[in-house]
């Protein structure tokens, strides 16, 4: 019963730290995400997006952390769908690393450009703006289209084994394939990331999250299912 109520409390935690250090993450990199000529300004700011990329690099950490968490628990109502979770939830840690990556790099190539004494302005503001734009679709590939599977396989699971109210898992199982599809439509363009639809279709996962962190941290999970092994099917 103990390492059950560890592993509920590491979740919440780490549900809390991905969130928060997301948010904050996105807020310290403004200056480069609104500014595709950014990396014509020298180190304007450089400061404020390395905390961003640490920031990111703790997202990371935490969306890779939420499910491995939870495995000691959920593997044994469902091993496969429990390591599916994980992997991706992996798959989606990359994509934000490999985003860092693209913008500390715009950051280092401004630094190029300001040590040179006769700078190809166009060649480093097209090199600037291929990096966002890869920074853009690393956040469309792993916290829009990648998150919705595990989302939606931790909920199911969530919900068969009754460890937690069900209207949380319900959100979850619903929020999962919402995200995802918001991913979808970003990536045919109906709409941009940053809009009103992509932000309405991210509610409900943020709901669920936080929702599922609130009871894992206060009361844990359900103590009468949490040792029942059942197969779902």
């Amino acid at each position: 019963m103990k390492s059950n109520r560890n592993s509920a409390t590491a979740a919440g935690v780490l549900y809390v730290l991905a969130a928060v250090a997301a948010i904050i993450g996105r807020i310290l990199y403004g200056s480069i995400l609104t500014d595709s000529d950014y990396i014509l300004k020298g180190t304007v700011h450089e400061t404020q997006i390395h905390w961003g990329a640490f920031f990111e690099i703790l997202t990371a950490f935490a969306v890779i952390g939420t499910p491995i968490a939870l495995f000691p628990v959920l593997k044994k109502y469902n091993q496969s769908m429990a390591i599916a979770s994980v992997s991706f939830r992996l798959l989606e840690a990359t994509m934000i690393i490999v985003g860092v990556l693209s913008l500390l790099t715009i950051v280092t190539l401004s630094h190029e450009f300001t040590n040179e004494v006769n700078p190809n302005n166009v060649s480093y503001l097209l090199a600037g703006k291929s990096l966002l734009a890869l920074s853009n679709w690393t956040f469309t590939f792993g916290p829009n289209i990648a998150l919705g599977p595990s989302t939606f396989m931790i909920g199911f699971m969530l919900y068969k084994s009754r460890l937690v109210p069900r209207f949380i898992a319900v959100m979850g199982m619903i929020g999962g394939p919402l995200i995802s599809v918001c991913g979808v439509l970003v990536l045919f363009g109906v709409f941009p990331q940053i809009s009103l639809w992509s932000g309405l279709l991210a509610i409900p996962v943020f709901l669920y999250e936080m929702s599922l962190a609130i009871r894992l941290l206060s009361k844990g999970f359900n103590a009468s299912k949490v040792d029942v092994v059942t197969v779902l099917r």
